[in-house]
């Protein structure tokens, strides 16, 4: 029963979808686009429409998907109800030429537009958390590293980041590379603008 449910909807919908592809194509004919052109028509109106609904149920309400949506209906349901005696084809009003003559353009921009508009970020999803510079790193450890004693003293340890780490590693090839000479703890320093007890500690630990 169920199967015979489905069989009858698609048969409904193949049914309707023809009388509104014949509207759409005997109005385009009636405005002076003959031949392949009237059959263009129908096809251009109905992508779009379901391109628009297609936006709707992927990518969340937009008032994009909405209101090409709204476009591509009413220029559906106008040629259903101008082909049902409402409008006389034999001679076609300038205004409905007019309409059908700037259609092509108009449904351009529009499937232009949905399908390359930036979908809607749900609003559950939390932007990932930024991976610190090797800059931000530098401060955040400046301002944390102790004041100097009067007597200059090399602490026992000193915490160096990873990411200010991996930096260092990338600066210390690029001088190998050049240089042929493994970067020492000035050179290190001066390239990263940090503190010399930093500088010591990421040096000791590049070797």
């Amino acid at each position: 029963m169920k199967t015979l449910r489905m069989d009858a909807v698609l048969v409904q919908a193949v049914i309707a979808g023809a009388l509104s592809f014949a509207h759409l194509h005997d109005i385009a004919d009636a405005a002076g686009q003959h031949g392949w052109k009237a059959w263009a028509y129908p096809i251009s109106v109905d992508l779009l429409l379901v391109a628009a609904w297609r936006r709707l149920r992927t990518g969340g309400p937009s008032r994009l998907a909405w209101c090409w949506f709204l476009v591509a209906l009413t220029a559906s349901l106008g040629a259903n109800v101008a082909t049902a005696g409402f409008l006389d084809l034999a001679n076609t009003p300038a205004w409905l030429r007019f309409l059908v003559a700037g259609w092509p353009a108009l449904a351009f921009m529009g499937g232009t537009l949905l399908a390359h508009a930036p979908k809607p970020v749900p609003p559950d999803a939390s932007p990932a958390e930024p991976v610190p510079s090797a800059a931000a790193s530098a401060s955040i450890v400046r301002e944390e590293a102790p004041a100097p004693a009067p007597v200059p003293a090399l602490p026992a340890a000193v915490p160096v980041p990873a990411a200010l780490l991996e930096h260092a590693r990338k600066v210390a090839t690029a001088h190998h590379t050049a240089t042929g000479q493994p970067i020492d703890s000035a050179t290190l320093r001066s390239r990263l603008g940090v503190a010399p007890q930093l500088a010591d500690a990421i040096t000791a630990q590049l070797t």
